[in-house]
């Protein structure tokens, strides 16, 4: 697997008449990134058809390779052969993650229990970026930083000699570190608790099930949820399905609603309810969306999202739902933007572990386009005004939700909106240029 990513350089879009046609979004990321440890863990040959092949998830892919896993790609599909739980070889140089901050995460969690020292480094931006919360979850094993300076890269882990299972109470919700935690507890034999303050998205929870983990989850009654895992048993390969990222297609969702006349056909989106929480507060919000072709694939639910431009008002969005969308927070705020009336968010907790502070950002984005927000009693409040001026530079801070998100700003707004450096999109979502101009958009590229 190699990375080809795009020099710095800034983006704008100018607004769009209108968005029309379909569209076919790549697979999801969080489920890619999971299908891969997975297989490399597995006892088999485990193929993926769908795979999202962005730098990203390719930084994934090459740490399996270093830990012993065979892929390679053959007749469109992605097979690993998996040497087995406990298997993985220490790897011969460093880990280099280059930007992904969810790949690093994982396989932090994932290879840090093991008795050797494992060394893990990234591009500077991802350098920057505190791993406290990581290193602190994985104290629990027995895990000890070797070399390191501070709490970012490069730094090198070794497990205890005899790592013992672990009761985890997660401080804020995040999907990534509860990821990383599980997988961490595959090695370790006997049983790992996990709790969680709220449910977030279960892509991992399903898949090891579908892998052949023994694990339970179970709704406590103040509402956090808690999940128990049986370490050091096998996993069988298997064939994985990997529907459209959701977060993807939230874009061409939030752009189909703010663009005058538009109507846009998103197929084989994964629609699972913890990935659905975006489209549920945009539906509150007036947003005509239908979900057409239900089924289900694997361990997951996929279907064909309908969106057709809709008049959309300010709402409150309650805390316990911002883990359902926390990929999709800065495309939120753009539709709270394009909204008539004041929408309020809150549980804003759960965007601890992004890979800035995507609160301050926002707001920062919002006001360079003329929109009021603000902090509120822990919550964003955001005036909209029913239209966008406009006319703004975006700071993405290397994050690629935000570029795409404010892009999408610029298809609705009077003024266009340009963002600082286009990056980061290459990262995660290679085509979404290509697949917006055909829908109809129009972007301003600067040399």
């Amino acid at each position: 697997m190699s990375l080809h990513p795009l020099a710095p350089r800034p983006l704008a879009t100018e607004r769009s008449p209108w968005l029309r046609g379909v569209l076919r979004v790549p697979g999801d990321r969080a489920m890619s990134h999971l299908a891969l440890i997975l297989g490399a863990m597995a006892r088999g040959e485990t193929t993926i058809e769908g795979l999202n092949e962005s730098a990203d998830v390719f930084a994934t892919g090459r740490a399996m390779q270093a830990l012993g896993a065979r892929i390679d790609k053959r007749a469109g599909r992605w097979h690993l052969m998996g040497i087995g739980v406990g298997g993985f070889l220490e790897p011969e140089d460093v880990l280099h993650f280059s930007s992904s901050s969810e790949s690093l995460a994982l396989c932090m969690g994932l290879i840090g229990p093991y008795g050797f020292i494992s060394q893990f480094t990234g591009d500077p931006a991802l350098a920057m970026r505190s791993q406290v919360a990581t290193l602190a979850a994985l104290q629990h094993f027995g895990v000890s930083k070797v070399a390191g300076i501070g709490d970012g890269l490069p730094l090198s882990l070794r497990g205890a000699r005899l790592p013992t299972p672990a009761e985890i109470e997660l401080p804020t919700p995040s999907a990534r570190l509860k990821a990383a935690m599980l997988l961490g507890a595959l090695s370790i034999t006997g049983v790992t608790s996990i709790t969680e303050p709220l449910p977030t998205r279960d892509h991992a929870e399903r898949l090891l099930a579908a892998f052949g983990a023994r694990l339970e989850t179970r709704a406590l009654e103040d509402g956090r949820r808690l999940i128990e895992i049986e370490g050091m048993t096998m996993l069988r390969a298997q064939h994985v399905p990997i529907p459209g990222d959701a977060s993807a297609a939230a874009h061409a969702v939030v752009a189909g609603l703010i663009v005058p006349d538009s109507e846009i056909l998103i197929e084989e989106v994964l629609v699972s309810p913890m990935r659905t929480g975006l489209i549920e507060t945009l539906r509150e919000m007036g947003g005509q969306i239908d979900i057409v072709r239900p089924r289900q694939v694997g361990s997951e639910k996929l279907g064909d999202v309908r969106v057709i431009q809709s008049r959309l008002h300010g709402v409150t969005v309650p805390a316990e739902r911002l883990p359902a969308m926390v990929e999709e927070f800065p495309l939120l705020a753009v539709a709270a933007a394009a909204a008539e009336g004041e929408t309020v968010i809150g549980g804003l907790d759960a965007l601890a572990d992004r890979d800035c502070n995507q609160v301050e950002a926002v707001i920062r984005a919002l006001a360079a386009n003329r929109v009021q927000a603000r902090l509120e009693d822990g919550k964003l409040v955001i005036e909209g005004q029913g239209k966008i001026k406009g006319g703004g530079r975006v700071a993405c801070h290397g994050d690629a939700s935000i570029a795409m998100a404010f892009l999408v700003l610029g298809m609705a707004a009077d003024l266009q909106v340009t963002v600082d450096d286009q990056s980061a999109i290459a990262q995660v979502y290679p085509d979404f240029v290509a697949d917006f101009e055909k829908l109809g958009a129009s972007f301003l590229r600067y040399s």
